[in-house]
């Protein structure tokens, strides 16, 4: 687990009613303990098993193109979690690729620590690039839409 995503972890405990949080990846497993004064207890990653596939092919690829500042605004995610584009398995995506959308508009769910968080538009305009798979992790600040 990179130092990112591991400080993103501990912001959102911070500041949320959470307590203790324990992650469990291929890369191992953290577990972050909030006190009763802002101090945190960071236990070490455990040792992933040795017959993981190259650390370079968990990493996703979606960070390559973004590289490239595409046009338009980006709507990034605002917490670390999963990247859902409907509401449920089989429902209509909330924004397709040339969606209309008005600020305040829906147009995908994050879902973080079992809690599903509606992600709307922070501008209005038509959607031009959906950055995300469904079903992705994604970090704090990851772009998931360009809208022109």
């Amino acid at each position: 687990m990179d130092l990112r995503k591991l400080k993103t972890l501990i912001d959102l405990v911070s500041e949320s009613n959470v307590s203790e949080l324990e992650i469990t990846e291929a890369e191992g497993k953290v577990r972050i303990v909030k006190g009763g004064t802002a101090n945190y207890q960071v236990l070490a990653p455990q040792a992933p098993p040795a017959a993981q596939p190259p650390a370079a092919a968990a990493v996703p690829t979606a960070a390559a193109p973004v590289a490239a500042a595409p046009a338009g605004h980006t709507v990034k995610s605002p917490m670390v979690g999963t990247f859902y584009r409907a509401a449920s398995p089989g429902a209509k995506a909330f924004v397709e690729i040339g969606s209309q959308v008005k600020e305040g508009d829906t147009v995908c769910i994050i879902e973080a620590m079992k809690i599903l968080n509606e992600i709307e538009a922070d501008k209005s305009g038509t959607v031009t690039q959906i950055l995300c798979e469904n079903g992705q992790a994604v970090e704090y600040g990851q772009p998931l839409f360009i809208i022109e």
